[in-house]
């Protein structure tokens, strides 16, 4: 497996790899690997000739306030990981590779954006776009894997590729979860034992208006309302946002009647986590 920093040397392998005829799988991350970004590896190992894993802890994505000196990095375990899942090379640039100093063109998009996780962070999603189009553009993949659990950015990058017509399949994978529930994060590493004991709550929650959904409540209200209950129980817990909004368009509804995305973000104390269902009607 192959390590790589330069944009110049990654596309001089994958051009070697395309006159072979080679197809390409693509698995873009901020590093700080776990069994979720395994399964994305794996899921592009089975599909693909040859996969490439990206490394970079974007800084455009990151608000003001955000954690992105904290944002957890550990390349050597990542490069283990990348290795027995079977990926063949890792693109790992820095900052100043990815981004001229006098950088100044943004990917910016009305409408899926500007709910859930887009109120509370508003540049977060014009960063993902951008950098994602920048790594599609130096790697092109014939296939890109993202996960479920960033459920609002898999329906923002679909809606990319789509809408500025790159060639590239974007393919969805499962949200991958640890033994009592809680959804594989990077960010799972900053919880205290107490907190992490807390965090349990984001699941148990979902399961509850899961199964209220299966028993016919068509009301996005109570399905809210069962959420908040729930969350409000753990004291570490405080609600960001929680919705039920339809899963293309990410707008909120009222009466459900069509295939919903159901999507929270809560803090565990100072850590904000996500998760999510999608219920099909």
């Amino acid at each position: 497996m192959q390590l790589e920093n330069s944009i110049k040397e990654v596309r001089k392998v994958i051009k070697e790899w395309k006159k072979k005829g080679l197809t390409v799988g693509f698995v873009p991350t901020m590093g700080y690997l776990h069994e979720g970004h395994e399964s994305l590896i794996k899921k592009a190992v089975e599909e693909n000739d040859r996969v490439i894993v990206s490394i970079f802890v974007n800084p455009i994505q990151f608000g003001p306030k955000e954690d992105l000196e904290s944002y957890p990095r550990n390349l050597e375990r990542d490069t283990e990981l990348c290795l027995n899942a079977g990926a063949d090379l890792i693109f790992n640039p820095d900052k100043e590779e990815m981004y001229f100093s006098d950088f100044c063109t943004i990917i910016n998009m009305n409408g899926l954006t500007e709910n859930l996780c887009g109120k509370s962070r508003p540049i977060h999603f014009a960063g993902v776009c951008t950098v994602v189009s920048k790594l599609f553009n130096i790697v092109a993949p014939d296939r890109a894997y993202f996960g479920q659990k960033d459920a609002q950015q898999l329906a923002v990058i679909k809606r990319m590729v789509r809408d500025l017509s790159i060639d590239v399949e974007i393919v969805g994978c499962p949200i991958i979860r640890e033994e009592d529930g809680l959804a594989k994060s990077s960010r799972n590493t900053y919880l205290s034992k107490e907190e992490r004991i807390a965090a349990t709550v984001l699941n148990k929650s979902l399961k509850l208006a899961k199964e209220a959904l299966e028993k016919g409540e068509k009301s996005s209200n109570n399905i809210i309302n069962s959420i908040k209950r729930t969350i409000d129980i753990e004291k570490l817990a405080k609600v960001d946002y929680i919705q039920v909004v339809d899963a293309l368009s990410m707008e909120d509804i009222q009466e459900i009647n069509s295939s919903i995305l159901v999507a929270i973000a809560i803090y565990i104390g100072k850590t904000r986590l996500i998760d999510n269902f999608i219920f099909e009607i």
